[in-house]
């Protein structure tokens, strides 16, 4: 499968090479590569790099913080089939804001984030997330809250494309949360499941996840940076 390259970086080859061992390892647990977005997850990463992430054949890129997804979204729209997700958590004062450049909500958990997205000046298909792990502060809706909040969703007109989750860091902790999580989309009739990130994706590919969050295995490590929202 070739794309169109949208100018060539010294990054791209890295990349290129490590998206192609990620979908030699999505092949080798016997799903197709059709069946298996995976998400470049730019967080604290530069718009170059993002560049050299489209060249290398990437689409679809998620971000956790608004002003990165505003910065990179707004400078990368000569690229018309890229594609962005909202990955951080919500505050209700940004949702428009958060709605207005990305293309998808993931992270979805609350009524009032429901609310929030419904009303807003752009509605955009969403993700619950759901959280297994029942750590404090971490963000998500219960398993057993999922399916109200997945109707509240609808009734008010919304999308519901998918469901996500952040599993637990422990191997067996992650493969019951994605068992889990993919038993609950079957039953409420969502299609997409955003589950598995560079430590656990190929488990989470091997439950059925339609969409792996990768960042340092495309990109290698990044550098974090404090107070960004």
């Amino acid at each position: 499968m070739t794309f169109p390259t949208s100018s060539s970086s010294p990054l791209t080859p890295d990349v290129a090479a490590n998206l192609a061992a990620v979908q030699a390892n999505i092949v080798r647990l016997g799903r197709s590569l059709d069946s298996v977005t995976v998400v470049a997850v730019t967080k604290s990463q530069s718009v170059e790099v993002v560049r050299a992430g489209y060249a290398a054949g990437l689409r679809v890129f998620g971000e956790n913080y608004v002003n990165e997804l505003v910065d990179k979204a707004s400078t990368t729209r000569d690229l018309s089939d890229i594609r962005w997700q909202f990955l951080g958590a919500l505050q209700s004062r940004k949702i428009d804001t958060v709605t207005q450049w990305a293309d998808e909500v993931l992270t979805v958990s609350r009524e009032k984030e429901v609310a929030a997205v419904a009303d807003g000046s752009t509605p955009r298909p969403v993700y619950i997330q759901v959280d297994y792990a029942a750590t404090a502060g971490r963000n998500g809706v219960g398993p057993a809250e999922a399916p109200v909040l997945i109707e509240s969703c609808r009734r008010r007109g919304l999308e519901v494309r998918g469901l996500m989750t952040v599993a637990p860091p422990n191997p067996d902790a992650a493969e019951v949360a994605f068992r889990r999580l993919s038993e609950l989309a079957a039953r409420e009739g969502v299609r997409e499941l955003s589950m598995g990130m560079s430590d656990d994706y190929e488990l989470a590919v091997a439950y059925g996840s339609t969409q792996i969050r990768l960042g340092r295995t495309l990109f290698g490590p990044r550098a974090p940076v404090p107070g960004l929202i």
